[in-house]
């Protein structure tokens, strides 16, 4: 045993690649190992909420989303304006996002509540594939300087207290720590005994890219039938299925042109006929969370602490909150000025909202079974969600902007997202974490301000600009994954010096 790491991620998934170039920014000596080859081609989340999309643009990759972005776009507008082609101008995409399958209508939020004020351009980018992002990473990665080596499991491992001695096939290497990113069976969580509590499935879903004749009689979107739920769209040959009669018999089975044929004629109705499969995956709406996310020197992140059905695409999302909560804090613990009990803040911080998800998709199948109940249940929700009071509550829910952490304090400020607006130099806030690092605004020119924060002068970076629309902030502290650790109104200081010795370690 001869390689030696900081930290050991198993899982190359986004959630690992986030986690792994979060490491890499803050300096510290990362391997990522993947058993499979490449990028999973199964389709999976069609899109990132307002965390995740403000989490890569801080760190520099804004354009890249938007850039991907616009092509899906393009593809979803191609789709829905198949068949009309006599159309003049392309059929924009008319949803923001489904509860349960029942569509949010674009032009029925309230975009002027505070909720979504000064959110930045991040906030304009939401359609973006799972693939996508893990490409991207990907890329940023090797950019990075980041081990990844695929093809390669982690099949046992070993925590002695000091330090993590893992075996990936016929070698073995070294860690201080080990991150377990490999999914909703994961092995890591398995070896490590993680406590996995939950619900058990009740139905067996299928999503595929596929090649099919017969598709003119299948409906676009999300349709409710007698027999289940099917989706058509939003790219030619993508197809779900949702049946409610029990969980597959064999989920790890080859999935065959047959099965999908079978479960879409099923709920549709419509004899399409299915020719070649490009790409296939069976879900259940099995629901667990781990009840700590760390054990010793093993944590979990992604689906390996949280699994919960797709519908929504919050998986994705989730996981990469994981990933930008838990990376700076690690690092901080690597690199010696934090103390190892701040991971403990990675559970109390990110288990609430892992709670949430799951409490999120079992509401949604409830409104999906079919019977009587469940029919009138469905029939209330979908008529809520045709009101612009129910739309936007439920948008901001799903979008992720009512996301914050209890990290006390008085201020309102304190645990929600750092608002995104313009500064006097020609920036905007979310611009200055690129690098990782945490960053105090000094937003009044104060220099009582700057030199409350030089004990920690390594650890924090003063940017000292005013606010283009003054208010009443005059400095605000915020954490590398871009969380308000402190802020202040008037000039005050109270409160600054605990939250910089809370968040970044002793000094002097």
């Amino acid at each position: 045993m001869d390689e030696t790491y900081d930290v050991v991620i198993a899982g190359a998934g986004p959630v690992g690649l986030m986690l792994a170039c979060e490491l890499r920014l803050a300096g510290v000596d990362v391997l990522v190992v993947e058993r499979l080859d490449e990028i999973d081609p199964t389709m999976k989340a069609g899109g990132i909420n307002v965390p995740t999309a403000q989490a890569l643009y801080r760190r520099g990759l804004l354009p890249e989303l938007v850039a991907e972005s616009a092509r899906m776009r393009d593809q979803m507008a191609k789709f829905l304006t198949a068949g009309n082609e006599s159309a003049d101008e392309p059929i924009a995409p008319p949803f923001l996002g489904h509860f349960a399958g029942i569509m949010i209508g674009a032009g029925l939020v309230d975009f002027d509540h505070s909720s979504f004020a000064d959110l930045g351009p991040a906030a304009e980018v939401y359609l973006v594939t799972q693939q996508s992002i893990e490409a991207l990473l990907g890329r940023r990665a090797a950019e990075l300087g980041v081990i990844v080596r695929r093809g390669v499991e982690l099949t046992d491992f070993a925590d002695d207290g000091s330090g993590v001695t893992i075996r990936l096939g016929d070698n073995t290497v070294r860690a201080g720590w080990l991150v377990g990113c490999d999914g909703g069976r994961s092995i890591v969580r398995k070896l490590a005994g993680f406590d996995f509590p939950g619900l058990d499935p009740e139905l067996t879903g299928h999503q595929a890219i596929v090649e099919m004749t017969g598709a003119e009689g299948l409906n676009p979107g999300w349709t409710t039938t007698d027999t289940g739920i099917y989706v058509h769209g939003p790219m030619p040959g993508r197809i779900l299925t949702v049946e409610l009669d029990g969980p597959p018999a064999d989920r790890d089975a080859p999935i065959t042109a047959a099965e999908l044929q079978a479960s879409l004629r099923n709920v549709s109705g419509v004899p399409v006929e299915i020719t070649a499969v490009h790409s296939a995956t069976r879900f259940t709406d099995n629901t667990r969370q781990v009840t700590e996310y760390r054990k010793g020197r093993v944590l979990l992140a992604g689906d390996a602490a949280h699994v919960h059905s797709p519908f929504g695409g919050q998986g994705l999302n989730l996981g990469i909150g994981d990933a930008v909560n838990l990376g700076w804090k690690l690092a901080a613990v690597v690199r010696g000025w934090a103390r190892p009990d701040l991971l403990d803040t990675y559970t109390t911080e990110r288990h609430p909202i892992g709670a949430w998800v799951l409490d999120w998709t079992r509401a949604q199948v409830a409104s999906m079974r079919t019977d009587l109940r469940s029919r009138k249940l469905r029939e209330v929700m979908t008529e809520l969600l045709a009101t612009r009071d129910a739309a936007t509550v439920i948008f901001k829910k799903i979008s992720g902007v009512l996301h914050r952490y209890d990290l006390g304090g008085g201020h309102e400020r304190v645990g929600a997202a750092v608002p995104d607006f313009e500064l006097s130099d020609g920036t905007r806030l979310g611009r200055h974490f690129a690098d990782g690092a945490a960053v105090l605004f000094d937003l009044a020119d104060s220099a009582e301000l700057r030199a409350a924060v030089g004990p920690w002068a390594s650890r924090v970076r003063v940017v000292t600009a005013k606010a283009v629309e003054p208010g009443d902030l005059t400095g605000m502290l915020v954490r590398p994954d871009g969380f308000v650790a402190w802020a202040a109104d008037g000039g005050s200081l109270e409160g600054l010096e605990a939250a910089l010795g809370r968040w970044f370690g002793a000094v002097g």
